[in-house]
């Protein structure tokens, strides 16, 4: 499992959700090992916070999303505009259950 968090402004929170699904959502479930995504979002402290997990066959259907290092977050070109505040690198946990 791989996750990343991001920030926004409240008031950017659903252009950003809209901007999301055009690029990070296609491009996780378009990618070969992908078993699934979950983007979620929530305000806290004045700011909308995006948590993404995503879900993995392997390491290497990682690197196939994410590039040779993995534990580097994926931007896209408009991020920038969007995001006050963002993780650089993401984790990555081996799930031994679920339901």
């Amino acid at each position: 499992m791989r996750t990343w968090r991001g920030w926004t402004r409240p008031e950017d929170a659903p252009a950003y959700e809209t901007y999301l699904m055009k690029t990070g959502f296609a491009g996780y479930t378009s990618t070969p090992g992908n078993l699934g995504v979950h983007f979620t979002r929530r305000e806290v402290d004045g700011r909308a916070e995006f948590f993404l997990l995503s879900y993995w066959e392997s390491m290497e259907a990682v690197r196939a999303f994410a590039g040779e290092d993995p534990s580097v977050a994926v931007f896209y070109d408009e991020d920038d505009d969007f995001l006050i505040d963002r993780e650089r690198t993401v984790e990555h946990y081996e799930v031994f259950a679920s339901a």
